[in-house]
């Protein structure tokens, strides 16, 4: 489950709404003027629509003095001014939409991008433990949370509050005090009610919403490793995995309905009452002669044209308490904190000779398993260092901390005598280039995943780039070539065509550091010999670390480090290593043995 998710099965986690809204102003505010006049359009619209049924009552008590006279005319101005009021309160209402529209969906784009930019600035560790599938469903209901918000905050309560307010007034001013009493026993019975049941199935909501996106993370990730489904054929494990879920989604739904149906009863008999209390008081009033008959029509107008909004008023609550829970969800995201930073004003690294040094490097994952033990060595300008040893020896780990995916637990990492801690991690990374072990390509074009390294790239450069790592030939085969889609994760190409890719795209960034993650462990022994060729052509002018698990591909190397539980036990070069009779030697035995298998 993500961080959400946990979050969202407890609906009695400490929430901020009203830090949330404030949060959220901002974003609005940029466009304070289409905001002020969509207000004082709403405003407007309000006065038009309390002002139709006063017409109303002009129009009744016209006529009825009419009948009573026998003298019969059209009431002609009246009508017109009738129409003339629908159809400004329409106009407003209208204007309004249209003038915060701009203002919603700015705000939508930008919070958007926010949390997009926050997502890539949190650090790698945070990215290892999420669920895509359940974070990208928390983000949508996150950012449409904003919309929501806006729409009905906007559009439904403050409307609402301001027509019952003039509502009041004019029952304060024109009518007995037991017409202003029942319309407020009534509207106060109507919201504890409406508040007291919706917080009672608040939690049949959020247990919706956690087995939602729970259900979307499993169809994710099932579909993301859509080989591995297929090599065990697990698929009826994945769809009674994904239907266990659903299973409880649908009785969380249910629940969720069923309750909603005896809240919408509840609301409705509540305001039936209500009106039906007015209405026998208006009626009293009228066979007494204290009321005309347009005063009647009046009444029953103002009373529906409070109570129909009112009515909406139940749902609006509901769903700006799923928006604020949901928009939560999203501010505590904005909220966590990445564990690797910037030092106040970092600065740019500046690489003249690409000497990196490792000084005494401690570092764990965890506190109680260290994974580097006090690792030291340099890498020249120039110089190739490979590193080898056994599996969960540390040997990726060190790109990681050289990339500052991690601050190290103790220790300093220099390039050309500047600490990686104290310069800007873009200004790094800008620096180094690397070819991991397991390459992802976006699911885009050939072209795009190698012009990926430099956006501004020309076609030519990505040509050049792709021939120095040989896989422009295999390209051009391709009936679509450079504009050859290569599917989810690059899933279309081998693992061979997948690292030349990666490979191209280093040659293309051309950085002045260079690490190779095991770059050929998927590539044949012809392929491997060819990329060899052409990384060692690269790296001439490069400082060079390449973490190996083919030794046969690291012979070369002005130095090898081999790293044993964290800790650099032997270092030399190839012959150097293999004279010494140490663990190099014995690995470099076990890899001739398991070759010569191969070739048998």
């Amino acid at each position: 489950m993500s961080h959400f998710i946990r979050y969202e099965k407890n609906p009695h986690s400490e929430r901020r709404d009203k830090q949330n809204l404030k949060r959220m102003f901002p974003f609005i505010w940029e466009y304070k003027g289409r905001v002020l006049l969509a207000l004082a359009s709403l405003v407007a619209a309000k006065l038009a629509a309390v002002g139709v049924p006063f017409v109303l009552k002009d129009i009744v008590d016209t006529l009825d003095a009419q009948i009573d006279s026998k003298l019969l005319f059209l009431p002609l101005g009246l009508l017109l001014a009738y129409g003339a009021l629908r159809l400004i309160g329409n106009l407003f209402n209208e204007l309004r939409d249209a003038l915060f529209a701009r203002v919603r969906y700015h705000a939508m784009r930008r919070v958007s991008m926010r949390v997009l930019k926050h997502l890539h600035h949190l650090s790698l560790n945070y990215h290892l433990d999420r669920k895509t599938g359940g974070i990208s469903r928390d983000l949508e209901r996150g950012t449409g949370s904003i919309s929501t918000i806006l729409n009905y905050l906007i559009f439904n309560i403050i409307p609402t509050i301001a027509e019952f307010m003039l509502v009041a007034a004019i029952l304060f001013s024109k009518y007995k005090i037991e017409f202003a009493i029942a319309i407020f026993a009534t509207v106060i019975i109507y919201i504890s009610f409406t508040l007291w049941v919706t917080e009672w199935r608040m939690h049949f909501r959020h247990e919706m919403n956690a087995m939602d996106s729970a259900a979307n993370s499993q169809s994710i990730d099932s579909l993301l490793n859509y080989e591995t489904v297929k090599y065990f054929t697990n698929e009826e494990h994945e769809l009674k995995r994904y239907d266990k879920t659903l299973q409880k989604w649908e009785a969380a739904a249910v629940k969720s309905q069923t309750s909603m149906s005896l809240l919408n009863f509840g609301q409705g008999a509540i305001i039936a009452i209500g009106v039906t209390i007015i209405m026998i008081f208006a009626g009293q009033g009228v066979v007494a002669g204290e009321l005309t008959l347009g005063d009647l029509v009046l009444v029953n107008a103002l009373m529906l044209q409070l109570f129909i909004p009112l009515g909406f008023l139940g749902i609006v609550y509901r769903q700006l308490k799923y928006s604020l829970a949901d928009m939560d969800l999203m501010f505590k995201l904005l909220d966590k904190k990445s564990d690797v930073n910037d030092v106040d004003n970092a600065r740019a690294l500046v690489v003249s000779n690409a000497h990196v040094v490792f000084d005494k490097v401690n570092f764990s994952y965890h506190a109680e398993r260290k994974i580097l033990q006090d690792v030291s060595f340099e890498i020249h300008p120039g110089e190739k260092v490979a590193v080898v040893g056994p599996s969960g020896a540390g040997k990726s780990t060190l790109s990681r901390l050289l990339f500052r995916f991690y601050d190290v637990s103790e220790g300093r990492i220099l390039i050309d005598g500047q600490n990686i801690k104290d310069v800007s991690q873009q200004s790094l990374r800008q620096a180094i280039g690397i070819v991991p072990q397991d390459t992802v390509l976006f699911n885009e074009s050939i072209f795009y995943n190698i012009q990926y390294a430099k956006p501004g790239a020309t076609k030519e450069e990505v040509v050049t780039a792709a021939k120095t790592a040989y896989i422009h030939d295999f390209i051009k085969s391709l009936p679509q070539g450079y504009d050859t889609v290569v599917g989810e994760r690059g899933l279309k190409l081998s693992g061979g065509e997948k690292q030349r890719v990666a490979i191209a795209r280093v040659v293309l960034k051309n950085p002045r550091i260079l690490v190779f993650d095991e770059a050929t462990s998927s590539l044949d022994s012809h392929s491997e010999q060819a990329i060899l060729k052409a990384l060692r052509e690269v790296a001439q002018q490069h400082t060079v670390l390449v973490i190996a698990h083919r030794l046969s591909t690291i012979v070369d190397a002005d130095k090898i480090l081999v790293l044993e539980n964290g800790r650099i036990v032997e270092s030399g070069r190839h012959a150097e290593l293999i004279r010494a009779n140490g663990l190099y030697q014995k690995l470099w035995n076990l890899q001739l043995e398991n070759h010569e298998k191969t070739d048998s």
